[in-house]
């Protein structure tokens, strides 16, 4: 999504909720929704101004679908007036028909609260629109980094805390009495700014009343799924053993294919090249055994989330390294999201830029004073607070000399 990968959802954390959890709170709630970890505002139903408004009137530079605005359900990223980044989905206006069938799915996945999920933070169902409103993941998806990773390949470390986490958060959803996770993939997992791995709430929702919970190639389908047409709490963990075999192999190899090569015992072939020397063969050998398991033919001889969580406990290593770390972030740059005006200059984005300025009074025709009131009180405090990251900084030196330098050199 984004830039060609899912991107879509956020942490939320203090003064950025303060103003929707006051809001909030007038729904009520359980208190079971408040976890160790999770500091959220209630589930709440947005107006449809609201979230046109949030995400600049569901504008296409906004879209984080997996194929973008072609979608058949269209992801967006936005922020609330109180700085709020959400992630909205808004359905095909033929999915859900009735209004009512969608508002109970919603409220009742919005009841779930838990630091491996993207929490779903509300709904809109006015007229025949029918949108999700979910925390914001601002540092992209499981296939992202495993397939297509650009500086590092994922290390082993952090494959079996994806493998964790994932399986963490379908047993609290089973506990919770929502077992039914469809179309699990590599595209749900996303990581959030501390890098954490977290599965999308967006699954635990049909993308329609009536419709298919399968978009994935039918070779990575339950084979149950493909004779009923119907997801049971065992496709779940068929789809998790798929995830398994791509997090092993960083590939996405059809599981058919894999077994063979499990039959064969040629799990080098199954392995990732580039995990030469991280991956013993006792961990390989376990992690391909519970793969397998999963990928059962027979439904009911696969395993329930809690004895998955169990048998992958044991694969853990360096549990005590952050994320950001194992995933070879430099330190200082999970921890602080950027501001609309950051964001803008990482992404060289002018007419945000100029967006950003207008709203802080910035007029091109008041000469080199504005100029340099600009620079003082909204890019030497960014510079500062940039100045750890190297790229960052090299940018903001480029690109303001040309904004700023020469345009103060032309009214001289």
């Amino acid at each position: 999504m984004g830039c060609g990968f899912s991107k879509y959802t956020a942490c939320c954390t203090g003064s950025e909720q303060d103003g929707l959890a006051a809001e909030a709170q007038v729904d009520g709630g359980n208190e079971d929704n408040v976890v160790e970890g999770v500091d959220l505002p209630w589930f709440h139903e947005f107006t449809i101004d609201q979230l046109r408004k949030a995400t600049s009137g569901f504008a296409i530079e906004n879209i984080v679908s997996e194929h973008g605005e072609k979608a058949p359900n269209v992801v967006y990223k936005g922020r609330l007036d109180n700085q709020m980044r959400i992630a909205v989905k808004r359905f095909n206006r033929n999915a859900w028909p009735e209004a009512q069938p969608f508002l109970e799915e919603a409220r009742a996945v919005g009841q779930l609260r838990n630091q491996r999920l993207i929490n779903l933070l509300g709904c809109c169902c006015e007229g025949e629109e029918r949108l999700l409103v979910a925390e914001y993941m601002p540092n992209d998806t499981l296939t992202k980094h495993l397939f297509h990773w650009e500086t590092q390949p994922m290390r082993w470390a952090m494959r079996m805390r994806v493998a964790l986490c994932l399986a963490q958060a379908l047993e609290y959803c089973t506990s919770k009495g929502r077992a039914l996770y469809h179309d699990l993939n590599a595209y749900r997992v996303l990581y959030d700014d501390d890098y954490n791995p977290r599965l999308s709430c967006f699954g635990l929702m049909k993308n329609s009343r009536d419709g298919r919970s399968y978009s994935t190639n039918l070779a990575f389908t339950p084979p149950e799924y493909l004779r009923t047409g119907r997801v049971t709490p065992e496709s779940v963990t068929y789809s998790f053993g798929t995830l398994l075999l791509d997090l092993l192999s960083g590939k996405h190899i059809p599981p058919s294919h894999a077994l063979d090569l499990i039959r064969d015992k040629n799990l080098q072939m199954l392995s990732d090249s580039c995990l030469e020397g991280e991956l013993t063969n006792d961990d390989g050998t376990e992690l391909v055994r519970l793969a397998s398991r999963c990928l059962q033919s027979e439904p009911r001889e696969r395993p329930n989330p809690k004895s998955l969580v169990a048998a992958l406990i044991p694969l853990q290593k360096d549990s005590e390294v952050p994320s950001h770390v194992l995933m070879g972030i430099p330190d200082g740059t999970a921890a602080f999201p950027l501001s609309p005006l950051g964001e803008a200059c990482l992404r060289m984005d002018l007419t945000a830029l100029h967006e950003v300025m207008e709203k802080i009074g910035y007029k091109d025709d008041e000469g080199a004073a504005t100029e340099v009131c600009f620079y003082i009180q909204i890019v030497e405090p960014v510079i500062n607070h940039l100045k750890p990251l190297v790229l960052y900084y090299s940018f903001f030196v480029q690109f303001f000399y040309h904004v700023l330098i020469v345009s103060i050199e032309d009214y001289s």
